[in-house]
């Protein structure tokens, strides 16, 4: 079983992007609880995200390292940047993606850019709008990514590729 897991870890890199600490009051003093956002990425165009909870801080992250591995996807990409724009709305956060071109670098805030840099995008601009929590950002990042296109195949679907060429 260890054996198998540490495969898995030569393909795809994990960080841990939040960790919270909740606390309940009981009757015997307080009880604290943890949650854990988890980031997983193979640089290669491949990520995901995990968000989980525990009482203690090493199981939420574990849990949200398996969350994160089985919620891998992988979005279109354009060399190293993005084919287009986007700007998502996820909740409160509101984030804007734009291309850049080669040798610019990720611009992005910190959490925006641990998901960019471990999905393998190396020249972007974005910029965060809205909300500023951590699991809003990332889904949003997320929902930006995967409503990514390829031009040459819309171009086909609609008909203007050949009428370009």
């Amino acid at each position: 079983m260890a054996k198998r897991r540490e495969e898995k870890t030569d393909d795809f890199e994990e960080k841990v992007l939040y960790i919270n600490r909740c606390s309940k009051v009981v009757k015997g003093g307080r009880k604290f609880s943890f949650s854990a956002l988890i980031l997983v990425g193979d640089g290669k165009g491949n990520v995901g995200f995990g968000f989980a909870k525990a009482n203690e801080v090493s199981d939420a992250i574990r849990k949200g390292s398996e969350a994160a591995r089985k919620n891998l996807f992988s979005f279109e990409m354009e060399g190293t940047t993005i084919p287009h724009g986007v700007v998502v709305d996820f909740d409160g956060a509101k984030l804007m993606l734009k291309p850049a071109p080669e040798g610019t670098g990720v611009v992005a805030g910190s959490k925006i850019r641990s998901v960019l840099e471990m999905a393998g995008v190396r020249d972007v601009v974005a910029k965060s709008l809205g909300s500023n929590n951590p699991l809003n950002q990332v889904r949003a990042t997320v929902k930006a990514l995967k409503m990514l296109r390829n031009r040459k195949n819309i171009l086909e679907e609609r008909g203007l590729l050949h009428e370009s060429a």
